[in-house]
């Protein structure tokens, strides 16, 4: 399977093992990542997802050219939908992409899909489409809004990479660790994502992309209709409780 999934207690870790051919992303991984993505997005048991590449060498060199662009009768026409993580599905869950090497075209998307990007030192982060006259669409849809205009421009335009620790400095990246260190750190983060409320990260996750374009009023309002429904769940009640006797709350997703 190119695509391995480990549960870890509430921790669904994803794994594109394809070293081979650095864990390029074909038809077949493409079907999974969705399916696996919806599951993460469901399951009421699965709080996080984590996703990684196979081994030191690449998170995902990208979409796998010679199978996903190697020419044949052109496709029939059909209307935009977000079904696919490159298309904006929604996952209501946080996902943290643990990036270990080469991070290129179709899985940079990946990556910006995700809430936090871990990245080993060694990293490389870029979009060469252009360079054999193919489109990065979602990646220039998002790349302008979440990094300086000038900068997500270069990549775009010039198809060059850059490494982990620019990435870290222009903001495109959490965190950037030693490569043995990426799923440590990956997991660390989703354990203390864990340990908070579920439907309130849920819900502030929820906040956040509607914030992304919303005028703030618009966001406020949001804020305060989600806000009165979280105050009424059983997790919001243990939280104060868990608070006022010091102790860990113990959340049960309700």
């Amino acid at each position: 399977m190119p695509l391995r999934e480990e549960l870890r207690g509430r921790i669904l870790v994803l794994t594109m093992d394809r070293p081979e051919a650095m864990n390029a992303i074909d038809p077949e991984m493409g079907q999974q990542l969705v399916a696996a993505l919806t599951r993460i997005d469901e399951d009421p048991d699965i709080w996080v997802g984590v996703i990684t590449g196979a081994g030191q060498r690449a998170f995902s060199a990208g979409a796998d050219l010679k199978r996903m662009h190697g020419g044949g009768a052109p496709a029939a026409f059909s209307p935009w939908r977000a079904r696919r993580y490159d298309s904006d599905m929604k996952v209501s869950k946080p996902l943290i992409a643990a990036i270990n090497g080469y991070c290129l075209a179709g899985a940079l998307e990946l990556a910006l899909f995700c809430d936090l990007r871990i990245c080993a030192e060694h990293a490389q982060l870029g979009c060469p489409e252009v360079r054999w006259s193919i489109l990065h669409g979602y990646g220039a849809v998002r790349l302008p809004r979440m990094l300086p205009r000038a900068v997500a421009m270069k990549m775009l335009l010039t198809g060059e990479f850059i490494d982990a620790h620019e990435a870290l400095r222009v903001g495109l990246v959490s965190d950037v660790v030693p490569a043995g260190q990426v799923m440590p750190r990956a997991l660390s983060l989703a354990e203390r994502i864990c340990a908070n409320g579920p439907i309130a990260v849920r819900m502030t996750k929820e906040l956040a992309w509607m914030g992304e374009n919303a005028r703030t009023e618009d966001g406020l309002r949001l804020y305060q209709m989600y806000n009165r429904a979280v105050h009424e769940t059983h997790d919001a009640q243990e939280g104060v409780r868990a608070f006022a006797e010091k102790r860990p709350p113990r959340f049960e997703n309700r």
